[in-house]
């Protein structure tokens, strides 16, 4: 296991992204202000490029490779967003990439993998083990393994979107982030205890898949069946190495919501901000809701993850 990135390392990523990802607006809402009695600051990354933060840690990881790794070429797993990510950062890299997808993945980030150059291989997320596949495509064919969470360039590149918030806003007293595995948390984590001391950290991951919850409360890692939620991208069933030790370290608390209370995220910004965010995006949101009583009165970042949500599927949540 190599070091625990630091911030210094998210410093470093974000040099080596930058003019490549956006550095995505921070909105404000008067509605939730109003709602909640605090100040909430919502760093867009549902506007980043392939619509998510996955591409700021793909694009570090693999800007890092030597000419052997990108003649040789990445491999991935992922549920979509890392999926997309890594087979951009490739595309634009020129790096052949090669992503092991399940088969129920949205069809959106399925076909935007495709179109960005990768190869697809599917598999059945419930019966069959994503890391065991790409640990043996890898070997099998002398590719690089970039996980979608657990590795230290991934976590630095990550951690540029709370790094971007804080330098646009400046000290916040709560940071709401999304949790899967644990990337964009343990980043964001680095960012703010290096910016914003005193700011409370909370992930926020789905009721059905409170594995990082667990985690916490029990000193050691935890491991879940897939969970059932309309969150894929946190369809995680455990955290990683790296990503666990940092937030066991730095991280306040770890929060669950419903699927019901994303579905009215999700409403949220479509109605009153005019953004379209995918069901996990909205965790921190939901979170920072069921806390009002305890926030007012404080100036609150959230991070919005991703907007990768097939419209059909997008319709039909908002009309459930």
């Amino acid at each position: 296991m190599q070091k625990l990135p630091t911030y210094e390392d998210v410093i470093a990523a974000s040099a080596r992204i930058e003019g490549v990802a956006h550095r995505t607006p921070v909105l404000t809402s008067r509605t939730i202000n109003d709602e909640t009695g605090a100040e909430l600051f919502f760093k867009c990354e549902n506007l980043q490029r392939m619509g998510a933060f996955k591409f700021r840690g793909a694009f570090n990881a693999l800007s890092q490779f030597d000419e052997r790794q990108k003649k040789a070429g990445v491999v991935t797993y992922s549920s979509g967003n890392h999926a997309q990510a890594i087979a951009l950062s490739s595309s634009l890299l020129g790096i052949p990439a090669t992503i092991v997808m399940p088969s129920d993945a949205p069809a959106a980030k399925m076909a935007a993998t495709r179109g960005y150059g990768g190869k697809v291989v599917i598999y059945d997320r419930y019966t069959e083990d994503r890391e065991t596949i790409g640990n043996e495509l890898a070997q099998q064919h002398g590719l690089t393994l970039i996980p979608p969470y657990d590795h230290p360039d991934v976590i630095a590149g990550q951690g540029t979107a709370a790094k971007e918030l804080f330098e646009e806003v400046g000290e916040l007293d709560a940071l709401f982030v999304c949790l899967g595995g644990g990337g964009l948390l343990s980043g964001s984590a680095l960012s703010a205890r290096a910016l914003s001391p005193h700011c409370k950290i909370y992930g926020v991951e789905p009721q059905a898949g409170n594995d990082g919850q667990r985690s916490l409360r029990s000193g050691s890692i935890v491991h879940i069946d897939t969970p059932q939620t309309i969150a894929d991208g946190a369809q995680t069933q455990h955290l990683g190495a790296y990503t666990f030790e940092i937030i066991q370290r730095d991280v306040d608390d770890i929060l669950t919501v419903s699927d019901a209370q994303l579905v009215d995220g999700m409403r949220f910004f479509a109605e009153r901000m005019k953004l379209v965010v995918e069901p996990t995006g909205c965790l921190g949101l939901a979170a920072a809701r069921a806390m009002a009583g305890e926030l007012k009165g404080q100036r609150v970042g959230v991070v919005v993850s991703g907007g990768n949500v097939d419209l059909d599927r997008f319709c039909s949540l908002l009309h459930s």
